[in-house]
């Protein structure tokens, strides 16, 4: 249960001039990790959010923040709207995003959410694959042209950081319960009957790292593409677990968990601090780890392979021009 300190961000970095977006950065790690780009002197830090409302309030507190101030009372504080349920909504906002963003040094795909009862999205996905995975992966590919721009005229890379879990190491379940040959990769996840309430989350998380090694292969000298996990936060996302359940976790996280303002800096570091090493990886206590051990296997790399595929040609039923992306190398990282 110990897990190792994390230590502060190195004293130096600086994101003076840069732009941040954090999606659901209205609470927990992604406001916190917010905040903190902010004291390290983003010019701009946007929030992704589903509720304005909220969205607003976070924005008005991370304004009067006392740190904040001290360091950047400049910086501009915005709030996009985005239902990651939705990929009308993603689509949406990543228009938005092209449209009134000039530059784009760091998105923070950070938002995400636990859900133990089978639920059905707008799209007619699963509903945890549809936010924790599918609009993320849409929102990115759109972004990539801008991502992209922004690193040639900083001469510098720019990044994309995905907030992941090690649960996907340890809980996953497709290792056990392969997509079968007459399936499909996401009719596989679609399908109640391998939904697992306590284990769709993990399994989640080990599609984002699928996703984050195909991702890394698109640009490498110009976007670094990594995931991490905070390790075990005293944040809210057991709010959707039964009470029993909730209360042992809130429990556990008070007595072992990280601070949020501790596990938020594994987001900053992922995302502002550490180098193209990281490109494709997974990150543990801001080391560089495996990750589930399944993706290195012939099966995981197809796995890998074929979910990519079927997620960017389901994104290009929305745009038409990612289908580009769909030809991106074998998954041999």
């Amino acid at each position: 249960m110990l897990q190792p300190p994390i230590p502060p961000t190195p004293a130096g970095v600086t994101l003076a001039g840069k732009t941040v977006i954090v999606t659901g950065g209205n609470a927990g790690l992604g406001f916190e990790a917010a905040r903190q780009f902010l004291t390290l002197h983003a010019a701009r830090v946007i929030l992704a959010c589903r509720s304005l409302s909220r969205g607003e309030k976070a924005a008005a507190a991370l304004r009067a923040d006392p740190e904040v101030q001290q360091k950047n009372p400049n910086a501009v504080v915005e709030v996009f709207e985005l239902d990651l349920a939705d990929y009308q909504s993603g689509l949406r906002f990543a228009q938005k995003v092209k449209k009134e963003v000039r530059e784009l040094d760091i998105l923070l795909n950070n938002a995400g959410q636990v859900l133990i009862k089978y639920t059905k999205a707008p799209t007619g996905h699963e509903m945890s694959m549809q936010v924790n995975c599918y609009t993320q992966i849409l929102i990115t590919l759109e972004l990539l042209p801008l991502l992209r721009g922004t690193a040639k005229l900083r001469g510098s890379p720019t990044r994309v950081t995905f907030t992941g879990s090690n649960t996907h190491v340890t809980q996953e379940t497709v290792s056990k319960r392969p997509v079968k040959p007459d399936e499909t990769t996401l009719g596989h996840f679609d399908d109640p009957a391998h939904f697992s309430r306590f284990y769709r989350y993990a399994d989640t998380k080990l599609c984002i790292h699928a996703y984050v090694r195909k991702l890394a292969q698109i640009a490498p000298d110009e976007v670094i593409v990594n995931n991490l996990c905070p390790g075990m936060v005293q944040t809210g996302l057991d709010k959707n677990l039964p009470l029993p359940l909730r209360i042992t976790m809130v429990l556990v996280r008070k007595g072992f968990g990280r601070t949020v303002q501790e596990g938020a800096r594994t987001l900053v570091y992922a995302a502002a601090v550490a180098g193209k090493e990281t490109n494709g990886k997974y990150l543990q206590h801001n080391q560089i780890h495996q990750g589930a051990a399944y993706l290195s296997t012939p099966e995981g790399r197809k796995f890998i392979d074929g979910l990519w595929k079927e997620t960017v040609a389901d994104c290009a039923k929305i745009d038409q021009e990612l289908r580009a992306y769909s030809e991106v190398g074998k998954a041999d990282m």
